[in-house]
């Protein structure tokens, strides 16, 4: 573990963990679909609403200033925490799908017949749907990269499937079900050779690691502020300038515009014109919060923990006699993402069983169909740890699935 990180310390900052659930000490390891959020980050949210509550960009009384300088300073917090080169990259959306839905929808115009889109088979359906609809509507190919036995992208593949009628690769740099880390750096150098934009899913990503976008090269970058102790409803896009300045925008009304006239309109300049309506001001100034405490932390030491925790209890779970594991089975390949099943069992009773012991986990496709069905299965358990669980919380997850088979299989728990 990173010496200088304390979890109990930071534990005391969330005060959702410290409740009973079913007569049991909460464990919450359904991180991946979303986090919880510290002390700090609802004060901010309070205190904008008691205090500085009003519309952005538009009145000029203290207000209405106060609120914009919050508003467009946690734009800028974004910019800083993922390395963009400037401030007009960052569009504030709705989150993820939003994002991804943007571009498919205002850079696929760009999309001729014939024209091929590349994907990976273990993409999210937000990652997914936007570019099969874009394939249909455009008339263009939809191509998937496969993967390895062991859940890797395979990029030997991906060298083939990568040619010269790409025109966009979109891939998710974490894996929601995997736990696979992609390499989108190399691949968006693949891209970029072939004169492909690369777009990435960074949301299972963003939250857990160091993220620089100019150093990945990728052209758009997807990510959503409540999986990263953030407010629900706020999400970022990413995109390079040059590219954002010739796209149209897909939502019309206020604040987006520059001059209206009655048969003619014309847009403002970036980010804004991709941001009509009264945008989620609150949820943009929460997420400036929560970076500002990730920060604090350091991505980095939440990544080496992260991994310290992966390293302990994967090698746990593999010496439990019927359980499976999907993706990596190599700790330092594998991210806090971790699904399984247990024998015969429906996810659903094992994931209800563990929530019996107090142990919040999720079960279902993961918004991954076509990749469960890869993987042989109709559903997995999913386990998914952030930098506020404990070592000791894996360990009553070994115990809680161990107890949990017993109960299946001798009818008392």
């Amino acid at each position: 573990m990173p010496e200088t990180f304390d979890v109990q310390k930071i534990r005391a900052d969330f005060p959702v963990l410290d409740q009973m659930v079913n007569d049991e000490p909460l464990i919450y390891l359904d991180n991946a679909a979303t986090t919880q959020k510290p002390q700090s980050v609802l004060d901010v949210l309070n205190h904008y609403y008691l205090h500085d509550n009003a519309n952005v960009h538009r009145g000029v009384h203290t207000l209405a200033e106060r609120a914009t300088a919050e508003f467009e300073a946690a734009r800028k917090k974004v910019q800083q925490f993922i390395h963009a080169n400037s401030n007009k990259e960052i569009i504030f959306t709705k989150g993820t799908t939003d994002s991804l839905n943007i571009v498919a929808q205002s850079y696929g115009e760009f999309i001729q017949p014939g024209d091929e889109i590349v994907i990976s088979k273990m993409e999210h359906h937000a990652n997914l749907i936007p570019w099969q609809q874009l394939a249909k509507r455009k008339q263009a190919v939809l191509r998937y990269i496969p993967l390895t036995a062991d859940g890797h992208l395979d990029v030997q593949a991906a060298k083939t499937i990568i040619n010269e009628k790409t025109a966009i690769v979109a891939l998710a740099q974490v894996s929601n079900v995997l736990g696979t880390v992609n390499p989108v750096k190399e691949i968006a150098q693949l891209a970029h050779q072939h004169q492909a934009i690369m777009v990435v899913d960074g949301a299972q990503a963003v939250a857990h690691m160091p993220v620089d976008v100019q150093d990945l090269d990728c052209d758009f970058y997807c990510f959503s502020g409540h999986k990263m102790c953030g407010p629900t409803g706020i999400g970022v896009l990413y995109g390079k300038q040059a590219l954002l300045e010739k796209m149209e925008p897909v939502a019309f009304g206020g604040e987006m515009i520059d001059f209206v006239d009655l048969y003619e309109s014309t847009w403002t300049d970036l980010p804004w014109k991709f941001e009509p309506g009264t945008p989620n001001i609150a949820g943009a100034i929460g997420l400036g919060a929560a970076i500002d405490y990730l920060e604090n932390i350091g991505m980095q030491t939440i990544h080496e923990y992260e991994q310290a925790i992966v390293a302990d209890l994967l090698p746990k779970l593999q010496q439990i006699d019927g359980l499976t594991i999907y993706g990596p089975q190599n700790p330092a390949e594998h991210t806090a993402v971790i699904a399984f099943n247990l024998d015969h069992l429906h996810p659903h009773d094992v994931a209800s069983a563990l929530d019996m012991q107090g142990i919040a986990v999720r079960a279902g496709h993961h918004c991954a169909q076509p990749l469960i069905k890869e993987l042989g299965c109709f559903a997995t358990a999913r386990a998914s740890f952030y930098f506020y669980n404990t070592k000791e919380e894996a360990d009553q997850l070994v115990a809680a699935i161990l107890a949990t088979k017993e109960f299946f299989a001798n009818g008392a728990i």
